[in-house]
């Protein structure tokens, strides 16, 4: 499987950049909720757990917290392939977006 890394630096005090991101992770679901099914989402220290099924590919990633970047992390499935810089630059744009001050 192809791998997805990405970090995204911010200047957030590091529990500011969590809930920023937790409540992030919950709008999207309400704004993508057609095309993203069977959605998780779950919290183990500083790091966001998620996953979702989008045009019947299961994408599976993390979400590092770290103190002075987001760290992305996961695999996408092969027929995903030919719309990695895509998905990497929509996820980049999103997140930058987010940490933003």
């Amino acid at each position: 499987m192809p791998k997805l890394h990405l970090e995204i630096p911010h200047t957030l005090p590091q529990n500011e950049a969590q809930d920023r991101l937790e409540r992030f992770a919950e709008s999207l679901h309400g704004r993508f909720g057609d095309q993203a099914k069977d959605v998780t989402q779950s919290w183990t220290d500083n790091v966001l757990s998620f996953g979702f099924k989008t045009f019947g590919m299961r994408i599976d990633g993390k979400i590092g917290v770290e103190p002075d970047k987001l760290v992305v992390s996961g695999d996408l499935p092969i027929a995903a392939m030919m719309f990695k810089g895509k998905i990497e630059s929509e996820i980049q744009q999103q997140l930058e977006r987010l940490v933003r001050v």
